[in-house]
This record gives structure tokens, C-alpha cells and sequence, in this order.
């Protein structure tokens, strides 16, 4: 049987946690803001310079951080109106973040100004493929595991 005592503490750890989602959701909103900011200077910047194509590609690496920002928006959305939070936005997030990298990485050494063999590193490129295979297989299996307990 709960107190009165346990019911009025369950009461304020449940206020607690909304204050603290309504935090998160203030901070995803204000960092995703500046995020396209970075991006739309980003952009006049390579325009300016007269460098579209290297400027895209650095760009493109921001905007996988607004869909990261995002997903993780969505998630929080999610959380508030049902109270459930799903593990696939981990597996997004972290799908998007190798993405980032395998696109960012070749436009850092392009940049770079240097012997492009010294700096490109396979190895790791490959560890970065082969993670994105196994996210991508993890993500296949969790969606479609989900699709069966909601039919």
C-alpha cells in the first residue's frame, strides 16, 4: 500500500522528470538553431570564397547534425506524449554520426593541403564502413522486430 509520504514523492519525481524533458526540449531547439546558423554562414562563406563544392561538402557534414538534432527532437516528442522512448534512436543517431564521418573525413584530408596517401587512413575508413554495415543490420532487425509487435 503507498503512503501518503510516497505518493506525494512518485508526484514530485514525475514533475521533476517533466521539468527536466522540458529542458532538453528548450536545449535540442536552441542547439539546432545554431547549427543552421553555422550552416547558412558556412554556406556565405563559400560562396564568398567562390568554393561551392568544398563548401557543400562541410555543409553537408552540419546538416547531418541537424538530422541527428532532429531525430533526437522527434524522439523527444515521442517521450512526452506516450512515455515510451525507443532504442531505434539510438541506432539512428548513431547511424547518422558514421555517415557524418565517412563524409566529413575525405573533405578534412581534400583540405588538408598535404600528401593525401600520408593522411588517408584505410584502416580506420574501413572500421567506419564496417560499423555502418553493422548499424545498418541492427537497425533492419530492430524495426522490423518492432514492425511484428505492433501487427
Amino acid at each position: 500500500m503507498i503512503t501518503h509520504f510516497e505518493d506525494r514523492l512518485l508526484s514530485s519525481l514525475r514533475n521533476f522528470n517533466h521539468l527536466l524533458h522540458a529542458f532538453l526540449a528548450v536545449a535540442l531547439v536552441l542547439a539546432s538553431l545554431m547549427v543552421v546558423w553555422e550552416f547558412s554562414v558556412a554556406v556565405v562563406h563559400a560562396v564568398e570564397l567562390n568554393n561551392l563544392a568544398h563548401g557543400f561538402l562541410q555543409s553537408l557534414g552540419t546538416l547531418f547534425i541537424v538530422w541527428t538534432l532532429s531525430s533526437l527532437i522527434s524522439a523527444e516528442i515521442n517521450y512526452v506524449q506516450t512515455g515510451v522512448f525507443h532504442v531505434v534512436v539510438f541506432i539512428e543517431v548513431a547511424m547518422i554520426t558514421l555517415l557524418r564521418q565517412l563524409i566529413v573525413e575525405p573533405v578534412k584530408i581534400a583540405t588538408a593541403g598535404q600528401n593525401m596517401e600520408q593522411l588517408f587512413n584505410a584502416w580506420h575508413y574501413g572500421l567506419l564502413l564496417a560499423s555502418l554495415l553493422v548499424i545498418g543490420i541492427l537497425h533492419k532487425l530492430v524495426t522490423s522486430s518492432q514492425k511484428k509487435d505492433n501487427d
